[in-house]
Parts: structure tokens; sequence; C-alpha cells
């Protein structure tokens, strides 16, 4: 298999994003798509990493052998735990890391059997949006998809998020790739209504966001999450009011909640246990990638999203312009 710069049949861009999806079957044919493509990469001295279930790691990694502690392995488990840390923290992390080496080599695996129903519709999202987080940098992306273990919806989502497919050692176009933009937005809601709200409040300049605080900090407590968990929520949900009050100039609303486990369903597990932040107001976030970019305290706009995303285990956004927006926060009961 060539090494050369159009990476075989892996995509052809030099300079620019390459994201294909591997279609796998078992574990012969995901060693067969992944193994060479690390190989390949080593060769040609790019920069190589890899982030999946920890199953797939130890698969890859006594696969490749002495060379395995060459590349970069991380378990996707924890570090994509919440989808929409992956950019940030693993992805453009590694992009920018290695930003004089030029191509870089990754193969992400975000989505797999045990996914909740909405950490998979924020790992859709993820995968759309890596085709605009990283379009002009040069990396190949390449995510498996197991076709055993997955709905065939689940599949057929992989082609409208994959510009190419690999599937039986043959690489084509995707017929069915849709704009980036218009899948997340599909997948980002509108969120569903809970079927219980515990408490709301109304909120505004100058003390609210300190009230969100307080009140997210009673709440969490009472349903039993651990203290360091609840601090984390609490400064999420700070950072989010923050933002409602400054970006909108106007009152937003709170709402939480105390959820249930429910129940597993075909390939998907159930959504655990949780207690739930939701902020709304009446402003637009009109670029989908905000939280998703690497950023600081110092870089204003985003910073309070990403953060949210950090802190989480799961942040949901749901942007109109004629509706407003709604960022709903997730914290386990358990800690994972």
């Amino acid at each position: 298999m060539s090494a050369g710069p159009d990476h075989g049949r892996h995509g052809d861009a030099v300079g620019a994003l390459v994201h294909p999806a591997l279609f796998y079957a078992d574990d012969q044919t995901y060693l067969a798509g992944t193994v060479p493509f690390l190989r390949e990469g080593l060769e040609a001295g790019e920069p190589v990493m890899m982030a999946a279930p920890p199953t797939k790691l130890d698969l890859v990694r006594q696969a490749l052998g002495p060379v395995a502690a060459e590349v970069g392995l991380h378990d996707m488990t924890l570090a994509g735990r919440n989808p929409g840390r992956i950019i940030a923290g693993v992805l453009r992390a590694f992009v920018d890391e290695h930003a004089h080496a030029g191509r870089v080599r990754i193969i992400g695996e975000p989505i797999w059997a045990g996914r909740s129903p909405q950490q998979y519709a924020a790992a859709v999202q993820h995968e759309a949006l890596i085709n605009v987080a990283l379009a002009d940098r040069p990396a190949t992306v390449l995510c498996p998809y197991d076709t055993t273990a997955l709905a065939p919806a689940v599949i057929a989502d992989a082609r409208r998020t994959h510009p190419v497919v690999v599937e039986r050692d043959t690489t084509t176009t995707s017929e069915r790739y849709a704009d980036p933009t218009d899948v997340a937005q599909w997948f980002s809601g509108p969120l569903a209504e809970p079927t219980e709200i515990g408490e709301t409040l109304v909120f505004s300049a100058p003390d609210g966001p300190r009230i969100v605080r307080h009140a997210v900090a009673e709440h969490a407590l009472r349903a039993g999450v651990d203290e360091d968990r609840v601090a984390d929520l609490c400064l999420a949900a700070y950072e989010v009011a923050v933002n409602t009050v400054v970006h909108t100039g106007r009152p937003g609303l709170l709402a939480l909640w105390t959820r249930e486990s429910g129940s597993a369903s075909g390939w998907e597990a159930a959504e655990p246990a949780a207690v739930v932040c939701e902020v709304q107001d009446s402003g637009w976030i009109a670029d989908p990638l905000v939280g998703r970019h690497p950023c600081g305290p110092a870089d204003g706009r985003g910073y309070g999203l990403r953060l949210a995303h950090q802190l989480c285990d799961l942040v949901q956004v749901h942007s109109d312009p004629s509706l407003g927006t709604t960022v709903r926060m997730t914290m386990h009961r358990d800690e994972p």
C-alpha cells in the first residue's frame, strides 16, 4: 500500500482535510483497515494518533507490536464521553501540536455500540462538524464504524457525515454526503421536553449568574451528586448564565430536573441517571462550532460553552434565530 501523499485508498487531498468512514464487520476487517493506515503514517514520518474504545486500542496495539509506542493512543470512552469535547480536546489539540510537521493521521472512533441516544446525536454532530473545524488542516481522520453491532441507520448517518467511505478494501465517494452545518443543526434539536421539571427560575443581571449557581448546587446536592461534580456543574451553569446576561442583555430561564436511568434499546445504552441543568435565552448562536474551538478565558466568546463541554458529561445546544438558544447540561449522578 502506498505511503505517499495521496494516502492510498484513504483520500487524495494534499494540505486539506481527508475524512473517510471505515466500515468494518469484525476484528479482521478492523485491523485490515486501521493497522496499514497507521503503519503508512509512521513510515512517512507523519505524527499518528488513535482515539477509540479500549478493546479496539488493545487490538491495534497488539497488531502493531513495538511500533505501537510511536502512536498516541487515547481511550475515546473517556476523552470523548461528551462528544462535544473531541474536536478541541483531541483532534485540534493533536493537529495544532504538530502544526509544523505537515500532514497528520488520526483514527477517531466516536460512535460505538453502547452510546446512549443523546450521546449518539451529539456524536453525529461532532462527525459532521469535523468537516468544518478541520477543513483547511493537513489531516486525515479515519473513523471506523462497526456494521455488525450498529444499526443500519447509524451507517446511513455515517455516509452523510463523511465525504469518503472505505468498505471491503475499496474507497468510494459518498453520494449521501450532506452539508455539515445542516446535519449538525438537524441533530441539535429542538431538544425533547423533559417529562418533569423540578424547578425553574428567571434570572437577569447583575446577580442572575450567582443565583443560578446557588440553585444548581442545591438541586444537585439533593440529588446525590458527588460534591466535586456538583462544583463542575455549578461552574458550567454559571458561565452559560453569564453568556446570557452579557450577550443578550435580557433575562434568561433556568430549569433543573433529576432524570432517572432509562432502558436500553437495541445497540444503544440507556440514558444514565443524571441531574440536568438547562438555560434558555433569546440569543442566537450563528457559529455551530462555538464551544468546540480551543479557547481560554481571554478569548471571550465561546469560552463559557467550551468550559461547559469540558466539565459536563453531555452538553446539548439548540439555537434558532427566531426561537432563541437552549443550552442543556447533563451531569451523571454516578461518576462514569
